[in-house]
């Protein structure tokens, strides 16, 4: 598995991390994948894809260690990414859009009008058939994804700037400044409110169940959705944390944090002893101030994960879902067809990811 970062300096981190008696990370490349800081990252089984404030997003294959090529759709910072299994990604940014790609030949299906003012995040129903997104429009929106049309609209007193889905697709959360809510799906309702000191940066569940909160301070709390308490809460780095990651191998449960302070730290937690504070696995200094944190992991856990999503979509869906979608690929509006042309296409050159820094600098003392 590889550990991927991106930062305020403009740089893309990868570091394989390696189970052992103790776990390793070591760099694998860095690349300066954009003009501006990063803002976004998404991975699935072969790819990682980041979001910048230079309005495009920058594919790479993990596979074959190359830049894979750019997309080019929207106007504005990218706010947010997610993949829904191998096939499609969804991307939000400041011009209000929210686009709908396909991941086989990195086209636009869909370019929709979501809010209006920016898509501050967005999150895909375990299905596959819904999403939702918030925006500084105050609305909370769902999103017929099978048809590729708004579902139901509503007004939030504030702007929500995180909205996640339950891995069992049974509630959902927003986070307005330090507060979490927390809805059930078949109600639309809000069961419960979390509230904390500082402001909410970072938001992961872990399991359906238990919530992994961090914000503008050094902290990770554990919460249970269905009581609102705090089950745990651990000091975990020098400075705000930007960003968490989790996921399960063996097992384990991991825990991937990133902080404004440089260092990636992964965790071991145990959720049968979940009041215990999570063992340090591993940590790295990348020295620069990281946004956010994604974890690329290997073919054999990714076939698990893919398996499980499986399970929960008949074929027969999936096909109505593929098909509908190819028919309500974007179409041109007002702007030529070689401009429009040019906003769908991937940049053609592949560039190699570039060596760790220390080879870097090997190379610049030699030839000093």
């Amino acid at each position: 598995m590889e550990l991927v970062a991106g930062c305020y300096e403009q740089v893309l981190f990868g570091f394989a991390a390696r189970p052992a008696e103790s776990w390793t990370v070591v760099p694998v490349f860095t690349h300066h994948a954009h003009s501006a800081s990063l803002s976004a990252v998404a991975v699935n089984n072969r790819y990682v894809v980041t979001g910048s404030r230079d309005e495009t997003i920058q594919i790479y294959d993990m596979k074959k260690k190359i830049e894979h090529g750019a997309l080019l759709q929207h106007n504005g910072t990218i706010t947010c990414l997610e993949f829904y299994g191998t096939a499609h990604l969804l991307s939000g940014a400041e011009d209000g859009l929210i686009c709908i790609w396909n991941t086989k030949r990195w086209e636009c299906l869909k370019s929709i009008k979501a809010h209006k003012g920016h898509v501050t995040s967005l999150s895909i129903h375990p299905s596959g058939k819904l999403a939702l997104s918030v925006g500084t429009d105050k609305t909370l929106r769902t999103w017929n994804l099978v048809e590729g049309r708004s579902a139901f609209i509503k007004n939030l007193k504030q702007n929500a700037h995180i909205i996640k889905w339950s891995p069992d697709g049974e509630r959902y959360v927003t986070v307005i400044t330090n507060k979490v809510d927390i809805y059930k799906l078949d109600t639309a309702s809000i069961t419960g409110t979390i509230t904390t000191e500082k402001r909410i940066s970072s938001l992961r569940f872990i399991t359906d169940s238990i919530l992994a909160i961090a914000g503008d301070d050094e902290i990770i709390r554990f919460y249970s959705c269905d009581s609102q308490k705090c089950l745990c809460e651990f000091k975990a780095h020098e400075n705000r944390i930007k960003d968490i990651y989790s996921f399960e191998r063996e097992g384990q449960h991991v825990i991937v944090t990133a902080s404004s302070d440089g260092y990636i730290k992964m965790w071991n937690l145990d959720l049968n002893k979940i009041k215990d504070v999570p063992s340090l696995l591993c940590e790295v200094n990348t020295k620069a101030r990281l946004t956010c944190l994604a974890v690329w992991l290997d073919q054999a856990s990714e076939m698990k994960e893919n398996s499980d999503k499986a399970a929960t979509l008949s074929q027969a869906n999936e096909d109505e879902k593929s098909s509908i979608v190819r028919k309500n690929k974007v179409r041109r509006t007002d702007k030529s067809d070689k401009t429009a042309k040019k906003k769908r296409e991937i940049t053609p050159e592949k560039q190699k990811l570039e060596a760790p820094l220390q080879k870097k600098k090997k190379k610049q003392n030699s030839s000093s």
